[in-house]
C-alpha cells in the first residue's frame, strides 16, 4: 500500500493493533504508541472533533511521532478539517511515522440502545447544566443593554420631544383661531341674512338668496368629500387641519417627522422587552436581584 506521495509503507499493521469501542456513546480509540511502547486510550467527540484535532492529540502523547496521517482506504488522504463523526463512518488507514494502522470502526447503527439512552441523557444534563449556570447571567447581561438602549434612544428623543411639544402648541392655536373664525363668519351670515330679511327686504325676496346660500355650502361640503374621501365631521376636520398647521411648521423647523417615529418605535419595542425580560416567572430570574434593579 503506497501513501500519498507514492513511496510505500515498511509496514501494515493489522486492525487489531488501533480499535475503536464506544463508551457512554462517544468513540475511544485505543493504539499503540510507538516510541512509549504502551497502549493509550483518546475519548474523541465526533460532532465536534476533527481529524486534525486527533492527529494532535496522538502527537501531543508521543512526542518521537514525526508523522501521522489519516487516509481512505483508496488511498486518498483525508483533509484534517474533516469530522471524526464523518471519518467513523468507514474503514480507514492510521499513519504513524512509517507504520500504517488498518482500521475499521464499528457500525454505529449496531450500537445498543442502553448506549443511545445513555447519550440521550448525558445531552439533556449538558443542557440543563448550560442553562442552570448561564441563563441568569446572559438575562442580566442582555438587561442591561436594553437599559442602555433605552437611556439612548431617551437621550435622542428628548430635543425631539420639546421641538415637538412647541409646534403642536403652534398648530393647535391657528386650528383654534380657525375655528372661531368660522363661528364668527356665520354669525355674521346669519346676523346679515336676519337684517336684510326684516329691514330691507321682505321674506319673499330673500327666500331664493337662502336657498342658493344652502344649495352653495351643500356643494362645498360634497367637493370637500371629493377632495378627501371623507365625510365633513367637525372633529375629524378639525383633525385634519392640525395635522396640515402641524406638517407645515415641521417643515419650516426642520423637525424629522420620520426619524422621530422611528425613534419611539424603537423606544417601544426596547421597552417591551425589557419588560418581557423582566418576568422572573418566565425566566426564572432572581426576584431579588430584579427588585433591587428596579
Amino acid at each position: 500500500w503506497r501513501g500519498r506521495e507514492g513511496a510505500p509503507y515498511s509496514t501494515l499493521v493489522p486492525s487489531d493493533e488501533v480499535t475503536i469501542n464506544y463508551r457512554h456513546g462517544l468513540p475511544v480509540i485505543t493504539l499503540m504508541l510507538p516510541t512509549r511502547g504502551e497502549r493509550c486510550q483518546f475519548t474523541v467527540k465526533p460532532v465536534v472533533t476533527t481529524v486534525g484535532a486527533f492527529l494532535q492529540d496522538v502527537q501531543r502523547e508521543d512526542k518521537g511521532i514525526e508523522r501521522a496521517e489519516v487516509f481512505a482506504t483508496d488511498g486518498t488522504r483525508v483533509s484534517d478539517a474533516t469530522l471524526m463523526e464523518i471519518l467513523l463512518m468507514n474503514d480507514f488507514k492510521l499513519v504513524i511515522n512509517n507504520t500504517a494502522y488498518s482500521v475499521s470502526p464499528p457500525v454505529k447503527d449496531k450500537l445498543s440502545s442502553e448506549h443511545a439512552t445513555e447519550m440521550e441523557d448525558i445531552k439533556s444534563l449538558v443542557h440543563r447544566l448550560f442553562v442552570a449556570l448561564h441563563l441568569e447571567d446572559h438575562q442580566i447581561r442582555k438587561e442591561r443593554e436594553l437599559l442602555q438602549k433605552v437611556d439612548h434612544l431617551k437621550g435622542e428623543l428628548l430635543p425631539l420631544e420639546q421641538m415637538k411639544a412647541r409646534i403642536m402648541d403652534s398648530a393647535d392655536a391657528k386650528t383654534s383661531r380657525l375655528l372661531w373664525v368660522g363661528l364668527a363668519l356665520m354669525s355674521t351670515q346669519g346676523g346679515a341674512l336676519a337684517w336684510l330679511t326684516w329691514w330691507v327686504y321682505s321674506w319673499d325676496i330673500m327666500e331664493p338668496v337662502t336657498y342658493f346660500i344652502t344649495y352653495g355650502s351643500a356643494m362645498a361640503f360634497y367637493a370637500y368629500f371629493v377632495l378627501t374621501k371623507q365625510d365633513y365631521i367637525y372633529p375629524q376636520a378639525k383633525d385634519r387641519q392640525f395635522l396640515h398647521y402641524f406638517h407645515r411648521k415641521s417643515k419650516k423647523q426642520r423637525f424629522n417627522v420620520e426619524r422621530y417615529n422611528k425613534l419611539k418605535d424603537d423606544l417601544a419595542e426596547a421597552e417591551e422587552s425589557l419588560r418581557r425580560l423582566r418576568q422572573p416567572l418566565h425566566l426564572r430570574l432572581p426576584i431579588q436581584e430584579i427588585d433591587d434593579k428596579d
